[in-house]
């Protein structure tokens, strides 16, 4: 009887075993098509960032020089922008609960890519071929990024965030960013060291926690649509305060770096270290790369580097803006082109070693508008009983 019964149990352990064997595939397969859903989340979220700014950058170049400073506030355009603006941090921050943090973090390059080739297409900006390149070397680091990304997916309930929050990785990661921003905020503040890295730094460290809670608070905002509740976690609400303080801060330290420094410098350096921070809490938080070989997390570095030394080049490349100042409008004058033509031309940069309002000087002027000298002469004391006038003016040709 244990014989006859034995190939009988082996016939049904066997589809249990191959449906073992087959879970695991779908397993990755739904992991990868986690991450695809993120990423993608994540690009639109950027694009449509970058074209917001775009709009509103350019309502405000329309309206450069009103007397009203928020006459933008009556324009279609701005608020166009400000709409896209609030879509696009809607993408951004549903992105954070399909993908890993690691992968998420480093795709607001897409958002400096983009926002360079809206300012070449709309707003006429000059490029160079080198510009192009450094499209291209962000474009080829962002897509290393999205094919060896990080695969580790996990549900956030309120158990793991905690079981998470506790665990000494992140305990001692805690410690030692503490101690870093209080000695950065103290060089900063009593020291004035207002340097760009010290104030980019205080903004990344704070940003890496925002990127940790962000992941947090969207995530368990998915779990609970899915059916598990979980916003009656008191560690939920602990995340959605931790966000908003943080970020209110790192708006605080942009706002003052963007008065020091050049956009296109706290652009470039800003992104650097605000996405080493945060995939570095992402990595001891989150455990984004546990279980990746050793290649996948090689091949990942390389994609942040390379993305990094587009990004940098880009604004490297860019001119720093100059803020507008009010000068002589010369429609009367042929070939001179100023902002009130139809909204073709714009001012001409004053590049000139002589300028005066939106004139450059040019040698090659026609001689109408040339002008005319009044030489002096000295007066020349005669006979006490003869006046000579105190100068006289004298005609003089082009040829002279």
């Amino acid at each position: 009887m244990e014989r006859g019964n034995s190939p009988n149990l082996q016939l049904q352990q066997l589809p249990l075993a191959t449906a073992a064997v087959s879970a695991q595939p779908h397993t990755d397969s739904f992991s990868y098509k986690e991450n695809l859903i993120g990423a993608l989340l994540a690009i639109f979220g950027h694009l449509v960032i970058s074209i917001a700014l775009n709009l509103q950058k350019y309502s405000h170049v329309r309206l450069a020089g009103s007397k009203d400073p928020r006459a933008y506030f009556k324009t279609k355009t701005w608020w166009c922008g400000l709409f896209l603006l609030v879509l696009g941090e809607l993408g951004v921050f549903s992105s954070y609960a399909f993908a890993p943090l690691s992968l998420i973090v480093p795709l607001s390059a897409v958002s400096v890519i983009a926002s360079a080739i809206i300012g070449i297409i709309f707003i006429k900006e000059k490029w160079k071929p080198k510009d192009f390149l450094s499209c291209g070397l962000a474009i080829v680091g962002t897509y290393l990024l999205i094919t060896f990304g990080p695969n580790s997916h996990e549900k956030m309930t309120g158990e793991n965030i905690t079981r998470h929050l506790v665990s000494w990785p992140f305990l001692l990661y805690m410690l030692v960013e503490i101690i870093m921003f209080c000695l950065l905020l103290y060089f900063y503040k009593e020291k004035n060291a207002n340097y760009i890295v010290v104030i980019l730094l205080l903004v990344a460290l704070l940003g890496s926690m925002t990127a940790v809670t962000v992941k947090a608070v969207a995530g368990m905002i998915l779990v609970s649509i899915q059916g598990n509740l979980q916003l009656d976690y008191p560690i939920f609400y602990i995340m959605l305060v931790c966000m908003i303080a943080t970020a209110i801060f790192q708006a605080t330290f942009l706002a003052q770096a963007s008065q020091l420094y050049d956009s296109s410098q706290i652009a470039s350096v800003g992104y650097i270290l605000s996405t080493t921070a945060a995939i570095t809490a992402g990595a001891t938080f989150y455990l984004d790369f546990t279980g990746e070989d050793v290649l996948h997390i090689c091949m990942f570095a390389l994609g942040c580097l390379i993305a990094f030394l587009g990004v940098f080049l880009i604004t490297r490349n860019r001119k720093k803006s100059v803020p507008f100042e009010p000068y002589i409008s010369m429609d009367a004058m042929p070939g001179m082109q100023n902002m009130h033509d139809k909204g073709t031309a714009v001012q001409p940069d004053l590049k000139a070693s002589f300028s005066y309002g939106a004139l450059e000087n040019n040698d090659n002027m026609p001689e109408i508008y040339t002008p005319a000298t009044l030489p002096i002469v000295q007066e020349q004391h005669g006979p006490k009983g003869a006046s000579a006038p105190p100068y006289r003016v004298l005609e003089h040709s082009k040829k002279e």
